[in-house]
Formats: structure tokens, sequence, C-alpha cells
């Protein structure tokens, strides 16, 4: 379990879909030049954010965005985790990430478990489901670093959801996300600690710039949180790509300082993984 270095890259995306994807492939191939071995984009990489658009730009998958994606990753060597685009399969939507290893295969498919309802009075009004179906599959994948799981934007929220990641033996939950001005300031750098913390591994956060044109505003600040519970990397909210190490066996030794994971009480409570069913 080697030290890796990862990059998360903080798209500006804009209204058409094609220059999105010429930039991911710029991107990516900057980051990869710079010595990242994973490399994460933002929710919604290729659209932007919000109910109206995703039957606008939804696609297949494979499609002309994943094409990209399988392509960047074989070209620089990396193992890519492709943000999230809105997936068209029959007659339903899914926010839907995929990953893809060095040589351009895609080993992983993540489409978001907990959709964005919510409703906060005099700030912010936003329903996922109204275009949306849920995901109901957890997403890890192997790298030779560290196997790593996958959540999406308001996956973040649920902590059984990084329990089960860390049962499942993943010392990095990935999670690109759009937080916006109202819920961003407020819990998004809370909700990573608190995964990070209370799982001991590595939480990182891969968000849009912020666009003040658009309809919907993203927070920004793509962070990288470490076992300990501290942000070792982030940023504010135009585009950019940061970079850091993540440390496996610093999970390891975090975990043996504050054996919480030995201490639980099993007997009494557990978080428990249902059958997964198919979509």
């Amino acid at each position: 379990m080697a030290t890796f270095r990862l990059a998360l890259v903080q798209l500006a995306v804009t209204a058409t879909k094609a220059d999105n994807l010429v930039k991911v492939a710029k991107l990516v191939k900057e980051a990869a030049s710079k010595g990242a071995q994973v490399i994460a984009l933002p929710e919604c990489f290729n659209s932007p954010y919000g109910t109206s658009y995703f039957p606008e730009y939804a696609e297949k998958i494979p499609g002309d965005s994943t094409q990209v994606l399988a392509k960047a990753a074989k070209d620089n060597g990396v193992f890519l985790i492709g943000g999230s685009i809105p997936e068209r399969d029959g007659d339903k939507l899914f926010n839907t990430c995929t990953v893809y290893n060095p040589e351009g295969t895609m080993i992983a498919k993540h489409r978001k478990m907990h959709l964005f309802d919510i409703d906060i009075p005099g700030k912010i009004r936003f329903q996922e489901s109204e275009t949306l179906s849920p995901g109901n599959r957890f997403t890890t994948f192997d790298t030779p670093y560290c196997k790593i799981g996958v959540g999406i934007c308001y996956d973040i929220r649920f902590a059984e959801m990084a329990q089960i990641y860390n049962k499942r033996g993943c010392k990095l939950i990935v999670y690109p996300g759009a937080f916006n001005m109202t819920t961003g300031p407020a819990h998004w750098e809370l909700l990573q600690r608190g995964r990070a913390l209370d799982n001991q591994l590595y939480v990182a956060t891969v968000s849009p710039a912020r666009d003040e044109t658009a309809s919907y505003h993203a927070w920004g600040h793509s962070s990288l949180v470490n076992p300990w519970g501290s942000v070792i990397s982030t940023m504010e909210h135009e585009e950019g790509i940061i970079y850091d190490d993540v440390d496996p066996s610093y999970v390891d030794e975090v975990r043996a300082q504050i054996p919480i994971g030995f201490q639980k009480r099993n007997n009494i409570y557990k978080v428990e993984e249902m059958e997964e069913t198919k979509n």
C-alpha cells in the first residue's frame, strides 16, 4: 500500500458539452504531468447542474463523455474518477460516476444513491427526484494503493454509507459534489471531516468551480481530509487543481492509536449492508 498522488480537478463547467469535454482532457493531462496517479473530476462535469438540464445533457454509458474519460485515463496512465454525468438508461435518468483504470477500462459505475431533495424557505429549493432516479448499489474499486469508495454529493450526508465502505476495506472515499451557497458554508467541510474522523480514513470532495452567471451557484472548496479529521488540502471557488499525497499506512496508524474499529459494541448495535437491487 504505497503512498500515491491524488489530484482533484475543480472544473469551470459551461453550457457547451463539447467545450467541457475538451477541457477535461486537457486538465487530466496537466494533472498527470504533475505526478497525479489518481485524478477525480466534479459532479456534473459535462453539464450545468439543474433538473432542467439533466434530460437535455443525459447520455447513455458508454457515450461521448465516457469515451473521453476512458481515453484520458489510458493516454495518461492514471486511475480516473469521472465526477458524474446525467446518464440515460431506458426511460430513467441517473446521476452517475464512472471510474477508469490506467488501461482505459471502466472498472466501476456509481449511481447517486441519495437524491438531493431539500427545501429551505427563503434560501433554496431543489428536487433531483423531479427528473432523476436513485442508484441502489455501493461502489468500491481496487487500486495498487488501496481500495477506494465512491459517493456523489448528497451521499456524504449518510454516515452509514461511509461506514459500509469502511467495513469493505476502503481507505479513501471520493465524493464528487456540488454543494450550494446555503449548505456549502454550513456543512461541506463539517461533513467531510465527520466522515473521515468517524471512519479513520481519507475523504476527498470535488466540486465544480463557481459560476455566478449560472442558475445554480456551487460552493467550490474541493478538499482532502486525512484520517485524523484534518483538512490537508483545499481551495476557494475558482477553477483549478489541488494535489496531495494519500498515505494508506497512515490510516492503519491512526486506527492503531484510537482503535474504535475493535471497540464497537457489535453485540448491541451494527450497520448492516442489505442485498443490493439491480439498476
